[in-house]
């Protein structure tokens, strides 16, 4: 399995994390409602920016993107709040519009939707 290039970092400060409990909710004619499980595991969304350090990153990472990963396949990375290694894929395969910072691509991100069960 491929994994998340070193040279890719992803910036907190467009960090956000959100899941879907799973759970069915069941309203009641009196009194609370009932609520139960439906999956064992959740689906996590992590809302990030990639950043890259040079235009060969950008490339790099590009290249990797859709030979290596194509399009959709899950990666390996290190989750960015835990370190934990987690098996991830980005999104409906979107990795967000490129978004120079710097002249000639030196600096760029990209605005990704990585999602893991949990």
């Amino acid at each position: 399995m491929s994994t998340l290039p070193d040279y890719v970092c992803v910036q907190f400060a467009d960090y956000s994390e959100s899941f879907d409990p799973s759970v069915l909710r069941t309203e009641m004619e009196r009194g609370v409602p009932k609520q139960r499980l439906l999956n064992s595991q959740v689906l996590v969304k992590i809302n990030a920016s990639l950043a890259f350090l040079s235009a060969a990153d950008v490339e790099s990472f590009y290249i990797w993107y859709k030979t290596e990963i194509k399009r959709i396949l899950p990666f390996q990375m290190a989750h960015p709040r835990t370190g934990q290694i987690i098996t991830a894929r980005f999104e409906g395969g979107n990795i967000g519009t490129l978004v120079p910072l710097a002249t000639q691509f030196r600096v760029a991100t990209r605005n990704v939707v990585i999602e893991y069960l949990d």
